[in-house]
């Protein structure tokens, strides 16, 4: 009875050799085949890589160009009809921009796939536009304020409180005394009295022009300069 286990083990054996001796044979025959090609097919890897680099270099301009011109926005159709190009290969492309500089990508039935880059320039107007626009009315400097300065006429100081309602005209005499106190003002209330956006200040407070500039802007025509040790706004003196 034991024969019969022994007798199936065997022929069990004999056909997985078979399938085992044969590999080995066709391995040891052709392995020098089979290192040739696994070689081959690493180099023409490296190939394209290298192709591919060289093509992103030449692709790049463009790209600059576009970012500029599109604030960032861009979508491989753009892409393709500025380089003339297939369109998978301009997804390729912006897909590994997106990789490297953190870019969004936005999926919408109307545009597709677009891909949104964000530079300095870009986030500034990004963030001037986020800005409301408001009407600032104009707020004349008072007695306590211009003393800061220059003494001016009493008929000028009467002739511009009559231009501004009684309750207005208290309201930001208070608020100017308590902004002067120091004789200066810091970027947020020098943008409210000029009427302008805090980050337009903030870009041209270092122009040697700025004096001029926020005198120009000024509602009493009072010239500004910027310190860079405190920070802060002081008005300058006029001269004569």
């Amino acid at each position: 009875m034991s024969e019969k286990p022994i007798e199936g083990n065997g022929k069990t054996f004999l056909v997985l050799l078979l399938p085992i001796s044969f590999l080995i044979i066709f391995l040891v025959t052709t392995w020098r085949i089979l290192l040739a090609v696994i070689v081959l097919v690493i180099g023409f890897k490296l190939w394209q890589e290298y192709q591919w680099q060289q093509w992103t270099v030449r692709v790049n301009p463009i790209f600059h160009q576009l970012v500029r011109e599109n604030q960032g926005r861009l979508t491989p159709m753009d892409l393709a009809m500025r380089g003339n190009f297939p369109g998978t290969t301009a997804k390729r492309y912006l897909d590994g921009k997106a990789s490297e500089f953190g870019a969004s990508i936005v999926n919408s039935e109307e545009a597709g796939q677009s891909y949104y880059f964000i530079t300095a320039s870009i986030l500034g107007n990004i963030l001037d536009s986020s800005e409301p626009v408001k009407e600032l009315p104009a707020q004349p400097v008072t007695k306590t304020a211009r003393s800061l300065l220059a003494p001016p006429p009493p008929q000028e100081e009467e002739r511009e409180t009559e231009l501004l309602p009684q309750q207005t005209h208290e309201s930001a005499k208070r608020s100017l005394e308590k902004q002067l106190v120091f004789g200066s003002l810091i970027q947020s209330e020098l943008a409210k009295r000029l009427n302008v956006y805090s980050s337009t200040v903030y870009k041209r407070r270092n122009d040697p022009e700025f004096p001029e500039w926020s005198r120009s802007k000024d509602p009493d025509g009072i010239a500004w300069s910027y310190s860079e040790k405190t920070k802060e706004f002081f008005p300058l003196e006029e001269e004569g």
